[in-house]
């Protein structure tokens, strides 16, 4: 059976806008803001922005940046809280949760870093050992980042659908995770920088297919997003560059 290539597999998602997007992601026109009231600005996708801030959080809650480095929704997240409530930001990867730290740390008042830590956990079993503990959750969730792909001669050449297929069991296991850790009426908000269908909208049916009853789907509003049956998506040959991102939300019943 003839290998399918990284073309063929979202040309069949996409059809004839495949090209237009795939041209879009390898350009580098880029649409980057940072927030506000920082000790030196952060620079991201404004999008990026746009997620992290969808979460809605009050100052005082318990709030988990799942899988947070390189800390770009961290940073929005701890403007969000002021100081008051906690932030707990994880990554598995020490390198990257060092890069976070110095991110964070030259980027955030020292006054709002005061609730904040990092760790290290292993994200897909965090709710064996940590149950209804937060009051929002963002997982931004390990994807495809076709972007990124597309832009890398290497990891290009190197792609196969074995790749997506291991990561949406990973994602899937992460997002059934966060679940248990999130309270009773918490919100959680799943996010990829994936286009793959099979990493956004389909990780969410599934979970509200495995769990019927545990969770309703919160509506979504993103600049230039495009809905999906479950969430949206925010595609660069639409967006003046932004994304891509997709993003949904839901609350624990």
């Amino acid at each position: 059976m003839p290998r399918i290539s990284f073309d063929d597999f979202y040309a069949e998602q996409y059809g004839d806008r495949w090209n237009a997007l795939k041209e879009a992601m390898l350009s580098g026109e880029e649409d980057k803001a940072s927030p506000e009231e920082l000790l030196e600005p952060y620079y991201m996708d404004r999008t990026s922005m746009e997620v992290a801030a969808l979460l809605p959080i009050s100052e005082g809650d318990a709030v988990l940046d799942m899988c947070a480095a390189p800390g770009g929704k961290t940073i929005v997240i701890l403007t969000r809280l002021r100081g008051t409530g906690s932030l707990v930001s994880n990554d598995r990867s020490p390198d990257r949760r060092e890069r976070m730290r110095r991110a964070v740390s030259q980027s955030v008042p020292e006054k709002w870093r005061q609730s904040w830590s990092i760790t290290g956990h292993d994200a897909s079993r965090w709710g064996l050992y940590e149950k209804e503990a937060y009051d929002a959750i963002l997982l931004d969730a390990p994807c495809s980042s076709e972007r990124h792909v597309l832009q890398s001669p290497e990891h290009y050449a190197m792609w196969s659908p074995s790749r997506p297929k291991r990561l949406q069991a990973l994602q899937y296991s992460m997002l059934a995770s966060a679940m248990l850790a999130l309270k009773k009426g918490g919100t959680l908000v799943y996010s990829t920088c994936a286009i793959n269908r099979n990493e956004d909208e389909e990780i969410i049916e599934r979970f509200m297919h495995r769990h019927p009853g545990e969770a309703e789907e919160l509506e979504i509003s993103l600049e230039y997003g495009e809905k999906r049956p479950h969430g949206m998506i925010v595609l660069p040959d639409s967006s003046w560059g932004r994304g891509p991102m997709y993003a949904a939300m839901l609350r624990k019943i």
